[in-house]
Order: structure tokens, then sequence, then C-alpha cells
């Protein structure tokens, strides 16, 4: 990082000018569009990126928007509702007029320095929208006012050349762990594949739906498990939110999640799911539902890697595809979605070669995870370094 050195020390020694965003870069509108819209004209080699909330995103031709509504400015879209992030993108695209996004017209403006610089504001902006009600979400103000340091040109590039750099091979590794895990899947789906009686998931489980109410939220106590704590048949206490005593009981009224309950998340991502290990205390998030296995039928694990099977994604698969304004799977879905359930020792016999066979993936790709996020904290340990300026003092 000389060079950089070397550019400061010329370009910028006493410090840089801060400017808040709105005066910085354009704002631009999205589109009208339901969600039933995006399902429907959604064309998976489109060129037209359509963005919703979250990860939702869609693929339009021009011909199925405004051609006002399309942008293609490189970009920084702001997601602003339920998951809080910015994203950079630098090809044709719009989004759902909620969203907003910004461009420079400037030429002493890099916009994907910019981008850089917002995500480090994420942290604190993820923490405003929890406090502002039941599902977070940020306004346009939250956005316009945030102060941005502006170095010279020169600089603003070098620092975007090394984060690239950074995130390049992050994104290297993450793609073999992609790959390692396709893998798997296709693994699963074939022992999954096996001849059985036809059972709906009622008729295996009891199910029981989440409080339909936003829980106050603590710094510290009982985990409650939300839908992106489900990750592939794992809970991940990575990011956990958490509530008291009084909040827990009121939430497990109906039931208390115990060792072996498999929690499902109906709104999106809808359909991925996590066991619950022993010992461990929790309460349900809204819009993650608890199935308890009638074990005479059907043994937790093989539910549990049943739930992950195409069969059951192509189930979930069709009524999305069917929905009207919201990614939702209801409770009537769910009891109607049919899984092929053979006899217990079978079921025993294919979970044991899916955990093997897990060990076994696990082992190939041993390091990775890990090195996943070593880089990552490097990445943003260097990102927040290297977007740290002295202001100027007039």
């Amino acid at each position: 990082m000389a060079n950089l050195d070397r550019l400061i020390a010329e370009l910028c020694p006493n410090g840089v000018e801060y400017e808040t965003l709105g005066q910085t870069a354009v704002r631009t509108k999205g589109t009208p569009i339901t969600a039933a819209q995006m399902k429907a004209l959604n064309k998976p080699n489109a060129p037209i990126k359509i963005f919703a909330g979250g990860k939702t995103v869609a693929y339009f031709n021009y011909a199925d928007l405004p051609e006002k509504d399309v942008n293609t400015h490189p970009s920084v879209v702001v997601k602003s509702r339920g998951v809080i992030e910015f994203e950079y993108y630098d090809k044709p695209f719009s989004h759902k007029n909620e969203m907003w996004s910004y461009h420079s017209e400037r030429d002493d403006v890099d916009i994907k320095f910019v981008y850089y610089f917002l995500k480090t504001q994420e942290k604190k902006l993820r923490e405003k929208a929890t406090s502002m009600g039941t599902f977070p979400q940020i306004a346009i103000p939250d956005t316009e006012q945030l102060r941005i340091p502006f170095p010279p040109l020169p600089i603003q590039r070098e620092i975007v050349r090394i984060l690239d750099n950074f995130t390049a091979l992050t994104a290297a590794l993450t793609e073999e762990l992609t790959a390692r895990r396709k893998q798997y899947e296709y693994y699963r789906n074939e022992l999954l594949n096996t001849d059985g009686e036809s059972y709906s998931l009622e008729d295996v489980c009891q199910i029981v739906d989440c409080p339909h109410t936003s829980p106050k939220w603590q710094p510290d106590g009982v985990p409650v498990i939300r839908n992106y704590n489900l990750i592939s048949g794992n809970i991940d206490t990575s990011n956990m939110s958490y509530v008291d005593e009084t909040e827990y009981k009121e939430r497990t009224k109906r039931i208390t999640p115990q060792t072996d309950d498999i929690l499902f998340s109906r709104e999106a991502p809808i359909g991925n799911v996590g066991i619950i290990p022993e010992d461990f205390l929790c309460c349900q998030g809204q819009r993650v539902v608890l199935l308890r296995s009638n074990k005479e039928i059907a043994i937790p694990r093989y539910l549990l890697y049943a739930l992950q099977g195409a069969m059951v994604k192509e189930q979930i698969y069709r009524v999305e595809k069917v929905g009207s304004t919201v990614s939702n799977f209801n409770i009537a879905d769910l009891r109607r979605l049919r899984l092929s359930v053979p006899a217990i020792p079978i079921q025993r016999i294919i979970v044991d070669k899916l955990d093997a066979f897990n060990g076994l993936c696990v082992d190939s790709v041993a390091g990775l995870p890990a090195e996943i996020a070593a880089r990552q904290k490097q990445y943003e340990y260097y990102r927040d370094k290297l977007l740290t300026f002295k202001p100027l003092v007039p």
C-alpha cells in the first residue's frame, strides 16, 4: 500500500473534505412493480436485473418495463427494508420503488469508492433500522445525510483497486465452497430418491406457527431464531437476536422448542431449515415455524434432510411461482407438502450415509469457511482503515 501512502502525502497531507451523500451523488427512483409481476416476467438470461427486498432479484427484458425506469449508470443500490445493506452494480438494472440507488455525474467521484465507504456504515444503519419498529427499515434521509470523505480521485481509485483485490480472493474461495456444496446436494437428492410411502408433512410432524408479534429486543438473553439464522440444516449463531426471560415465556406459550425440533422459514428465504442442537434454549421468531417429528413415522434427521431435498424444493417453487404479492409460504401450504418416507430402518441408513458424506464434504473443504471468514475480516479491517481520513480544517 506504499503507493496509496505516497498519493496521500502528495495530494492531501492535511486531510480531506467531507460531504453528505445527498450532496455528492444522484438518487434514483425505482419502478412500481409487484412481487407477482417479478415472478411472472422473470427470465433468467434477460439483461436487466431487478432488485427487491432482501436477496430477491429478477431479470427482465427491455420491453418489460418503462425505459425511464432502467438505470445504466454504475450505482450503489440501497436495500432499505429487511436486510439493510448496499450493493454495487454496473450493468442495466432497476428496483422496486420503495428502494433507491445512487450514481455519480461528477468527474471527481468514483461511485465504487462511495460504495466501499457505505459498507462501513451498514452496522450503524442496521442498528437504527431494528429500533424503528416491527420490520427493520431505513428512510431516504438516513442515507442522504451520511457524511463521506472525498480524497482526490487518484486516491479513490487506488483504494478501490486494493479493496477489489480483497473481494476477488474471497469470491474465488466462496465459489469453490459452493461447488463442493452442490456436489453434496446432488448426492443427497440421489439418496432421498428412494421408494417410500407418500405422506403430507402434517402426517409426519406437529406443525406450530410462530408468534405473529415482534418481540422487545434485548442486547442479550434468550436467542430468537429468525429466518436468516437457518442455514443448510443448521442454526447460525453468528448473528443472533435476543429477548429477556419474560418475553421468552410469552413466545413459548404454544410450544417450547426442544432438541431435534426443526425450524422452517416460511418467508424469504422460504424453505430454509435448521435443527435445534442438544440443550440449546431458544424461541421462534416471526415467519419461523416449528416442526416436531412423529418419530414412529420419520426420525428427525431424516425429516431434516427430506425438507432440503429436490422433491420439497420443487413444491415450494411451484407455490412461490403462483403467489400474489409476498414471497410467503402459508401454514396450509406447509401442511400439504408431500414427502416420500421409507421404513424407519431405511431412514436410518440414509441418514447415516448423508451424515458420513456431509462429514467427507466438510473434510474436503476443511479450512475453507474459516479462510473465507478470515479473509472477510481482513478485508473489513483494511476497508475501515483505508476509508478513515482526517477531516480538512479550513
